[in-house]
């Protein structure tokens, strides 16, 4: 996985990104902007090169969303749902993309635990491998929203195989409501098994 590295620059350099590269940018109070990678368990959870692409950041798989720059905010207030590229994708495959927040309210105490923000199925090997999602949407993108003082929230993105002939639905008490989402029960009901690639990113309410 192509990963943004932790890069400081000096104050005056251009905000930065490429498709697939590093994303630099600039602190507007401190000079600096830190990208930082995941460590430990949060890191281990990113497996299998599945890329997701936000404006200016590139992929964020496996990392912090920085404050500088509004970062934060923008995300949750501005930008519309990232560019998704797995490009060991089988072309003659579906798949069913998965976003969620285990981390709701907070990861102290995550009564609400998933937090649906996205579920699209459906989606054609060909077009993971371009970085084009297109498929039948189940959860329209709900940008990420931790709240104020609730600490980081991971964002968790999810990429099954779906079963040939397989329907997937949701039930009208999943449709009701985005948080308390039984993902394990959905993912056994419809025999998605293990994901083939999963990665994540952190980030908390932009003012804190």
């Amino acid at each position: 996985m192509k990963l943004l590295v932790a890069v400081v620059l000096v104050a005056g350099l251009v905000s930065i990104a490429a498709w697939g590269g590093e994303a630099v940018a600039r602190d507007e109070y401190m000079g600096i902007c830190l990208f930082e990678k995941l460590s430990g368990q949060d890191h281990k959870f990113c497996r299998g090169d599945l890329e997701v692409f936000y404006p200016e950041l590139g992929d964020v798989g496996c990392t912090y969303i920085p404050k500088c720059n509004q970062y934060r905010k923008r995300i949750s207030k501005e930008w519309s749902s990232p560019k998704i590229k797995y490009p060991q994708a089988d072309k003659n495959k579906k798949y069913v993309l998965i976003m969620v927040d285990p981390d709701a309210p907070n990861r102290a105490n995550p009564k609400f635990r998933f937090w649906r923000h996205w579920v699209v199925t459906d989606i054609k090997g060909r077009d993971l491998r371009a970085g084009n999602l297109k498929g039948h949407v189940l959860t329209d993108y709900g940008r990420p929203t931790p709240p104020s003082r609730s600490g980081y929230h991971r964002y968790q993105f999810q990429l099954y195989e779906q079963p040939a002939h397989e329907a997937i639905s949701l039930n009208p008490g999943e449709e009701a409501s985005l948080g308390s989402w039984p993902m394990e029960r959905f993912i056994e009901q419809f025999r998605l098994g293990s994901p083939v690639a999963s990665t994540q990113f952190l980030t908390q309410h932009h003012s804190d």
